[in-house]
């Protein structure tokens, strides 16, 4: 659970960034960034803000960032609570054929790009997904890398109102 952001707030920087991990999939030179920047007034704040560090940090942790979201696809035992449910594993498994196109096209992806895919899910079905990703390996490197930072705080955003905190 994330705490009130008063309390957020009155944390030390380790604890901060412990507290801020399950919205940002535990990123550990990113949480340490947002703790550096309270007090926040919001979590709405910390997100706006948030964003605007994740497009200014230096490459490395803008990949260490993306990185940290699992794979769209990876086996369920691998992926934790929040990302089997936004991945839909409860609902839409997906099929053996969804599954071999989903990991050639992440293999794919990595290797043109050097970081892994993330989109925000928002209910969509992995096929759908997988379209969008076939779709994205058309795109420049730089355009795709600012995408994918915008979609990793789009799932922080919706990770946070989940856990009552947006």
């Amino acid at each position: 659970m994330l705490p009130p952001v008063d309390e957020l707030n009155a944390l030390d920087e380790g604890a901060a960034s412990q507290a801020l991990a399950p919205i940002i999939e535990g990123a550990p030179r990113f949480g340490r960034r947002l703790a550096g920047l309270r007090p926040y007034a919001s979590y709405d704040e910390l997100l706006d803000r948030a964003l605007e560090m994740a497009m200014s940090m230096p490459e490395e942790e803008q990949i260490e960032l993306i990185d940290s979201h699992p794979r769209i696809g990876a086996a369920p035992g691998t992926v934790g609570a929040l990302s089997y449910r936004e991945q839909g594993y409860d609902h839409d498994p997906g099929t053996a054929d969804l599954q071999v196109r989903l990991d050639r096209l992440n293999e794919a992806y990595e290797h043109k790009f050097g970081f892994r895919f993330v989109i925000f899910v928002a209910g969509r079905p992995r096929s759908a997904i997988a379209k969008i990703l076939e779709m994205s390996l058309g795109a420049e490197r730089e355009a795709e890398k600012v995408r994918a930072l915008t979609e990793v705080i789009a799932i922080a955003r919706d990770r946070a109102q989940l856990l009552g905190r947006s």
